[in-house]
């Protein structure tokens, strides 16, 4: 019988290696470094040293104030379960003796008590703890346009208050600055306060650079402003004495153009190739991409429509590039409408308007933060200390919820190392494993998991901590 030998495919297999490699060079996978959970925005003229902490402390003092049991907060952000859970101050008492007693008892008898517990306490470890994972020098949108003089002085600013934040250990673990864009009436202003604050920065700190530093350029519409911008940072790090490639950028979303360019086609990777290995994340900007759509302001929001198509096409051309990908923010902000006066005591009306704004906001808020966990959007962005609350439990609850079946699974199919397994009604393929392992190493590096509830899974400290799943099978085949 004929057959192919291998001088008649050689070529085409020569071909087909090539193109395979060009493949997986495109499509690298997901990055295994942690990715926070949250960007904090704030102006650069409030920037200080120990802006986290303070942040942080605000938002338990919110927290004190609007909800200061795990009860009240269960019901306001509405956890599963949060509308049959007791009002009476009796109860609360009751549940919490119960719980120092004996918590796994509380935990099979009364499910949605044990997740309004433990959530609650779980951000409030948080917030005390790292309240924000990442925080960006905002010299944009949330500073405004101000005189070259004043933004010079906030760009030195900044930089002082990051390199005595180094010192002093205050910073979050990830931080960096958002310029202007570089459009034909900003770069310049915006080139000029990324070299000013490295210039700064990098003398006070014996040439070392925050770890996980990023540069936002934000309403990126075309390749030559990455390109322009990765410049510059080839220029810099020769300047500063900086490793090649020390410089990283995020680009932000913000415009219609930047989702359909005007060919009909999707440019996100051609921006993402301009910046030659050096692009970390695609934010999405809600409010400028929804007015950019024409979306009056009542309605611009990340729920709306056209965030969703933006959001699907980000996600779906820029998977397995190892660019992460961020959903915008939600600014009903969790303030209380009445404050007191001159005139005295709030009345209980105004007390109860009061509750129900900032019990509305967080609500608002929650409801987002898990929609977009839904959606394989693991990070967003915060604008007020009072969101952080919210952004946490939304996180912890989500990653509680799914535990005990992500453990199910990811225990049987490691077992069974790695051929399809059934689990229950739910098919698993060597496809799904390090999606399983993603969950709990993103569990445990935002607080929602311990590492003792990712061990229920049957696997080892140093299986975790290797981020590996194909690691972990190749070595307990080599075992077997």
């Amino acid at each position: 019988m004929p057959t192919l030998d291998s001088e008649a495919t050689r070529d085409a297999l020569k071909r087909l290696s090539a193109a395979n490699r060009d493949f997986a060079a495109a499509y690298p996978g997901d990055p295994v470094a942690r990715q926070p959970v949250h960007t904090v925005y704030g102006g650069a003229q409030l920037f200080a040293h120990d802006t986290a902490a303070r942040l942080g402390a605000a938002a338990l003092r919110a927290l004190d104030e609007w909800a200061p049991d795990f009860l009240t907060f269960a019901r306001a952000v509405g956890l599963p379960g949060a509308d049959r859970l007791p009002h009476v101050p009796v109860e609360l008492q009751r549940l919490a003796g119960r719980l120092a007693d004996d918590d796994e008892a509380v935990r099979r008898a009364e499910p949605q008590v044990h997740l309004a517990h433990v959530v609650y306490a779980r951000v409030r470890e948080k917030l005390a703890r790292e309240p924000i994972e990442d925080f960006r020098i905002d010299y944009e949108d949330g500073y405004g346009n101000r005189s070259d003089a004043e933004e010079d002085g906030h760009a030195l600013a900044g930089a002082e208050a990051v390199a005595r934040g180094m010192a002093e250990g205050t910073l979050p673990p990830f931080v960096g600055i958002r310029v202007k864009p570089f459009t034909d009436e900003l770069h310049a202003r915006g080139i000029r306060t990324l070299e000013r604050f490295l210039s700064t920065l990098l003398p006070l700190t014996a040439g070392t650079l925050p770890p996980n530093f990023v540069v936002t350029l934000p309403k990126v519409t075309i390749p030559e402003q990455v390109g322009t911008l990765v410049g510059l940072f080839e220029r810099l790090e020769g300047m500063h004495g900086l490793a090649d490639g020390a410089l990283r950028c995020e680009i932000m979303v913000e415009t219609p153009q930047s989702v359909i360019g005007p060919d009909g086609t999707v440019p996100l990777r051609r921006l993402v190739a301009a910046a030659r290995g050096r692009c970390r994340g695609a934010h999405l900007g809600v409010y400028d991409y929804t007015a950019s759509c024409n979306v009056i302001a009542l309605h611009q929001n990340p729920a709306h429509p056209a965030c969703a198509f933006a959001r699907q096409v980000m996600q779906v051309a820029l998977a397995g590039t190892g660019v992460t990908i961020s959903d915008g923010a939600v600014t009903r902000m969790p303030v209380p409408p009445h404050r007191p006066g001159a005139a005295g005591a709030l009345t209980p009306a105004q007390i109860e308007a009061n509750r129900a704004a900032v019990h509305g906001a967080w609500r608002e808020h929650y409801d987002e933060v898990r929609r977009a966990l839904r959606e394989a959007y693991y990070q967003g962005w915060d604008l007020h200390p009072a969101q952080l609350p919210t952004r946490h439990a939304a996180v912890i609850s989500f990653f509680l919820e799914g535990r005990d079946e992500a453990s199910r699974r990811l225990a049987t199919f490691v077992e069974r190392a790695a051929q399809a397994t059934l689990v229950g009604n739910v098919f698993d393929d060597a496809a799904t494993g390090q999606g399983l392992l993603n969950f709990f190493l993103r569990g445990i590096a935002c607080g929602a998991l311990t590492e003792g509830e990712a061990l229920a899974t049957g696997l080892t400290l140093d299986e975790l901590r290797g981020r590996s799943f194909v690691r972990i099978l190749r070595a307990r085949r080599g075992a077997d």
